[in-house]
């Protein structure tokens, strides 16, 4: 997601709870709203009105703002109209720089206000959708049963080219994860690098030529006209879209799966496991410069070299997963995140092992050396008292503390009256 629509997630985390202990609004008569607006203009930002007529005081003026698919909203308050009578109201969400938005991120919008003679008589404003759109194009369309695909260079064949790829992504999919896929999926097509990177927004690595986001069902690709129909458009649009399958299946609002065996799956499921990147695994495994799976949970590596064997490590590892334990057993264990599980916990339902063992079995398989663990390394264990089982029970740690103050306590006592001097002839 854009920067935006990360931070505003995590604010309508908190938004949410502060809402459910809010008053509830009422049918408050002293505010009449009329019809509010959005005006959405790409790189700028989004500017809602609201114009109301209030017949009392106004205590507080919120804006609340549903990004995408969060879970609540962030709520904005705005400056109080002075005085009665008829006003509008405007703020501008500003998605400029950090504030970034993907293009095609949903908004749903609505205007609260409070009264100043009491603060439980809420008003609230009607409910306002809008779309930030990236309007710097001129957008073709074309549909399919689930995906839309939409560009802006390139004949109608180009697009029909681009919803074939695209529509067979989905499905293959969506048969390996057991997957229904019944909401549509927009796919933009930019035709040139410098607009592409634009639309992904600051911080979007070089090598990226596609990048689906799931929370506004929605995949973006470098692809310009002239090589609709190369190789690798092929591998590219069923590779991000796969990832939009994935998180059908086990997208949930606690814990995702590693990313290893999300990007694995795209890639087995878009190109297989390749030659080239068998050659990869092969070439590691020799010079001992494996990367450790539970390496590969975030991000991957941003150097050429560790890039690629990231992904390469990736797809080998989901193949060894389906090869070794079977396809039902995958699609129980990316089901098992659906339920907000852990990844050792999903691992274990699904493939009966937790992901160290599953780890230490890829290894085996590929005939490799454990790989060197640098960065932080566990704590040495404790020394262990003769005579115990393994442990050493609170009772004895607290008897061993009692005793060490009380010999330091007679120690100050004896101390000070050693000290004290001599007492003289009373005067």
């Amino acid at each position: 997601m854009g920067r935006l629509t990360r931070r505003l997630g995590v604010l309508g985390l908190l938004a949410s709870l502060a809402l459910s202990l809010a008053p509830a609004a009422s049918a408050a008569t002293w505010a009449t709203f009329g019809t509010p607006s959005a005006t959405s203009t790409y790189g700028t930002g989004v500017e809602f009105s609201q114009p109301v007529t209030v017949d009392k005081a106004v205590a507080r003026v919120e804006l609340l703002l549903t990004i995408a698919n969060a879970i609540g909203p962030v709520v904005t308050e705005l400056p109080v109209p002075t005085g009665t009578g008829p006003t509008t109201l405007s703020h501008l969400l500003d998605t400029s720089g950090d504030g970034h938005l993907l293009p095609n991120t949903p908004i749903v919008a609505r205007w609260r206000l409070t009264a100043s003679d009491d603060p439980t008589d809420v008003a609230l404003g009607p409910i306002l959708r809008v779309t930030y759109a990236d309007d710097r194009f001129t957008w073709q369309t074309e549909a399919g049963g689930l995906v839309r695909v939409h560009w802006y260079e390139g004949t109608t064949d180009f697009g029909r080219r681009a919803l074939k790829v695209g529509e067979d992504g989905v499905r293959k999919a969506s048969v390996l994860l057991g997957v229904t896929e019944s909401k549509p999926v927009d796919f933009y097509v930019y035709a040139d690098q410098a607009a592409f990177y634009d639309a992904l927004g600051p911080g979007t690595r070089e090598n990226v030529g596609g990048e689906a986001d799931a929370g506004i069902r929605t995949l973006f690709a470098l692809i310009p006209p002239n090589q609709i129909n190369d190789v690798w458009v092929g591998i590219v649009i069923p590779h991000e879209l796969t990832h939009l399958v994935v998180d059908t299946a086990a997208g949930n609002p606690y814990h995702f799966p590693p990313r290893w065996l999300n990007e694995g799956l795209a890639v087995y499921e878009s190109q297989g496991y390749d030659a080239s990147d068998r050659g990869r695994i092969s070439d590691a495994v020799s010079s001992q410069t494996l990367i450790p799976l539970d390496g590969l949970v975030g991000q991957f590596p941003t150097s050429a070299d560790g890039f690629f064997l990231a992904y390469a490590e990736s797809v080998s590892a989901v193949d060894f997963m389906i090869r070794a334990y079977g396809t039902d057993a995958l699609v129980t264990l990316i089901r098992s995140y659906k339920d907000g599980q852990t990844d050792d916990e999903a691992f274990r339902k699904g493939l009966g092992v937790d992901t160290a063992a599953f780890a230490a079995a890829w290894l085996a398989d590929l005939g490799a050396t454990p790989p060197t663990r640098y960065g932080p390394q566990p704590a040495p264990a404790a020394p262990v008292p003769h005579g115990g089982g393994g442990g050493v029970d609170a009772m004895t740690v607290i008897l061993a503390i009692l005793a060490v103050g009380l010999v330091i306590v007679i120690a100050l006592v004896v101390g000070r009256r050693r000290r004290r001097p001599a007492a003289g002839p009373e005067p």
